[in-house]
Order: C-alpha cells, then structure tokens, then sequence
C-alpha cells in the first residue's frame, strides 16, 4: 500500500528501531526494494534522488506511487535532498508520501526561509517536510561537500529550527557521510542524545551506507528511526552487471540485478530492526486520524 512517511516513522521511533530509505533509480531498484520488505513484511521507503528524475522524469515518481500502491506492506514514495521548487511542487501534485525539502547547504536563516516555503504547500496535502540542520562531507548522486565545510547539528539551534518550520522529520549531521567513509566512522551521539532529548519529531540519519553494523544499532538506541541508503545498494547493482556474461538475456540480467540489490534490502531491514514492522503502521496510521494528524 502507499503509505504516509510519518506514521511510519512515529511508529519506528515509538517502538526503538528504524525503517530504511533506499535510493532507487529504475524498475530493478524498485522491485528490489519491494520484493524486501515484503519478504520481511516490513515497511520501507522508496526514495528518489532529484538527479534520478533528471533522467526518469516525473514518470519515475508515478512508477514508485504505482508499486507502492500495489505492495502487500506499507512503502512510502520520498522525494530525497530537493533543492529546486519546481520538482518539490511536481512531487506534491503526484502526490508522495514527504519531501526532503534540502537548504542545509544555506546558512540557519536562509535555509529556514527555504523549508518555510514549501512546507504549507506540502501540509495541505499530507505530505511530511524533512529538512536538514547541518552540512554533511562526502559525495552522493554528484552533491559533492569538502570536509571543511561540513557543519554538525547543533541541539540548541535545532530545536529553534524545527519550531520555525514545522519541519516534520529532522535529518541530522553528527560525523556521518554521503557515499563512502575514507576514514573509519566517528558519529557524537552525545550530541545526538541531547538532539533526541530537546526535540521530537523522527530523526533520520544520512550515509548509512558503510557504518559498522555497531554503529548503527547505537544510533538507533540514540534516537535514529530512519537510515538512507544508497551507495551499498547501488554498488550491489553495479557491480554483479559487470560480472554477467555478454550473451545473457536481458531480461535474466534485470532480474540478476534485482536479486543482488534486494539481498543489500533485506540486510538492511534486518539490521534496522523493521522485520515484521506493517502492522504497526496501521496502528499508527490509525492514531493520526484520531488526532487529525497526518
């Protein structure tokens, strides 16, 4: 079913694990994801890269709705690190369940005014705001950030941020990277508790790709109820295609194709701890209604 990125994750972060969010690019990556969460009979989030619609169009947004909606667990559609308007106010108009609405390049004020601008319009149709307080090193999809100017979330300012708003997911920035690590990971989840404790809504963790497995369940106990993921699942596409021999039907390529990512999926989803998690979201969907809230 199409879901609605909130009640997911209040679900997630009521219960104390997290629900992943891979980066998908084609058919393949869409039916690898559904095919792994169905198999876990977990919830997942099909995420879209505005890089991705550079090539796919809005099209690619409709094919994600559309397998969502046919999908026997809870999927959610999430226009990912969007900087530009015009595919935020495309995305709300084909109706996705959020919007990562992207000014963390921009100062605190700046960057505000940008998320401010594009959340009623999202509101007004159910659709969940994440924003992003700090600036991650690293590269993804061409977003490339030289490690002096990442800046890591401060507690105090994001309290203040997400007041200002209305942001309804925080994606924070505490020594995690976009794409591979060159270094072994260092994540402040003091300054993550102190995040977890001054604000409420879903925190979610960029560059999940690569982060020892320890990490990552720490960063759950801290707070972290949804992970991005991209790199792992793209690199298990990539590189089981280089190893398929020439004469192969393409058609027996697509499907080598979706098994490697979807084995990357189901790794994740166990690991996050959301194995067996579709049922909570009907309770929690649920809930929001009752509280009018989406």
């Amino acid at each position: 079913m199409l879901a609605k990125t909130l009640p997911i994750l209040r679900a997630a972060k009521d219960m104390k694990y997290a629900v992943g969010g891979f980066n998908i690019y084609n058919l393949e990556g869409i039916r690898a994801v559904i095919r792994a969460a169905e198999n876990r009979n977990s919830a997942v989030l099909l995420q879209i890269h505005p890089n991705a619609l550079n090539v796919g169009g809005s099209e690619l947004i409709q094919l994600c709705i559309f397998a969502a909606e046919n999908s026997s667990v809870p999927v959610g559609v999430h226009l990912d690190h969007c900087d530009d308007e015009k595919w935020i106010q495309q995305a709300i108009s084909l109706g996705v369940s959020s919007i990562m609405a992207d000014g963390s390049h921009l100062s605190n004020l700046a960057n505000t005014a940008f998320v401010n601008s594009v959340t009623p319009l999202a509101h007004a149709q159910g659709i969940a705001i994440e924003a992003e307080l700090g600036r991650m090193s690293g590269t993804e999809d061409g977003l490339i950030v030289e490690d002096y100017e990442a800046r890591m979330t401060d507690p105090v300012d994001a309290v203040q941020f997400v007041e200002e708003t209305s942001a309804d997911l925080l994606a924070v920035c505490i020594g995690n990277v976009h794409g591979t690590y060159r270094n072994p990971p260092i994540l402040d989840f003091a300054r993550l508790k102190m995040i977890r404790n001054l604000v409420d809504v879903p925190l979610v963790l960029h560059g999940a790709s690569g982060l020892p497995n320890t990490l990552i369940r720490d960063a759950i106990g801290y707070g972290i109820c949804k992970f991005n993921v991209n790199t792992e699942v793209r690199t298990a596409y990539l590189q089981t295609l280089q190893q398929i021999p020439k004469h192969t039907d393409l058609p027996r390529i697509m499907e080598i194709g979706i098994d490697a990512m979807q084995s990357v999926v189901e790794e994740k989803i166990d690991l996050f701890g959301s194995r067996n998690s579709a049922k909570h979201y009907r309770e929690a969907d649920e809930n929001s209604t009752k509280d009018n809230r989406f």
